[in-house]
């Protein structure tokens, strides 16, 4: 049997500064492994960062600071520093490469929770990195996700005015502009149904998508329903995809689904734990 060699650093957590302690277990590391190497060994060295998003609030809790400035200091370390993840319930997890690649890394077939959001990304338009794979988060929102489907035509326009404003973009994809106009609306006291209702008239272009926060989850399509999107609902659970293989490969057995008419919002709340001013349950549609 052909010898193999593996090695990895710690998981490095992203809610403080980096020391000299992780530049010295990575340059060992690194150096095992370049020697392995040149001796014919088959080697694998793996090193990476926790971006548990629950870490990052609690630690702006301790240091008496806004998690979203606590973010901004991480990243001024280093200018290709980016937190991908925040929050006290939603966690962020991607991955460039086969679904497959992600779950081996991440076990996310073994979560649990109330509601979650995905997307496999074919990059036909901008590049292939982790920025720009989805889901796509609004920097310095805690618990706030959306993955999206389509082309948002006025994004240079929102882009140029959230940049005047001082909004950082991290990316050249126009999903990112979604994140941070959710966000807006719900600073300015709105729900995220409002949110949702407000951006069919207020995004242009062809486009469904679909938005989580802690406690709530819902969609978008444009008002001409050009991106499709299918609505499959029971008693037990809620599910929505671009394509109904999808469903059915999710769901099996049998099930009710439509496709959302043009224009459509849809929001689930948490009973209990709703985020509107208003507690509203279960599905309202628009």
């Amino acid at each position: 049997m052909k010898e193999t060699f593996y090695v990895t650093t710690p998981i490095y957590y992203v809610n403080a500064r980096p020391h000299l302690g992780h530049v010295y277990t990575t340059l060992v590391a690194d150096t095992l492994v370049r020697f392995k190497r040149q001796r014919g060994v088959g080697s694998f060295f793996l090193t990476g960062t926790d971006e548990h998003g629950i870490k990052m609030v609690k630690t702006a809790a301790d240091q008496k600071t806004e998690p979203a400035d606590l973010a901004a200091a991480i990243e001024r370390v280093a200018p290709d520093v980016e937190v991908v993840s925040m929050g006290q319930r939603l966690e962020i997890v991607k991955q460039v490469g086969a679904p497959a690649g992600l779950d081996a890394a991440f076990a996310v077939s073994q979560w649990t929770g109330t509601h979650g959001l995905g997307h496999t990304r074919l990059s036909t338009e901008s590049r292939v990195d982790l920025s720009h794979s989805q889901p796509f988060w609004a920097h310095g929102t805690p618990d706030l996700a959306v993955v999206h489907n389509g082309h948002i035509c006025n994004y240079h326009r929102l882009r140029r005015i959230y940049e005047q404003e001082g909004v950082r973009f991290y990316t050249e994809n126009d999903s990112e502009i979604i994140g941070l106009y959710l966000a807006r609306q719900l600073a300015a006291g709105r729900t995220l149904g409002e949110a949702l209702r407000t951006s069919v008239n207020e995004l242009d272009g062809s486009f469904s998508y679909l938005a989580a926060t802690a406690d709530a989850f819902g969609f978008a399509k444009d008002r001409f329903s050009l991106k499709p999107l299918i609505v499959a609902e029971s008693e037990g659970c809620v599910a929505i995809a671009n394509e109904e293989v999808a469903l059915q490969a999710a769901l099996g057995g049998r099930y009710q689904a439509r496709e959302a008419a043009a224009g459509a919002t849809g929001l689930w709340e948490l009973p209990g734990r709703a985020s509107a001013r208003r507690a509203r349950r279960g599905p309202r549609a628009a």
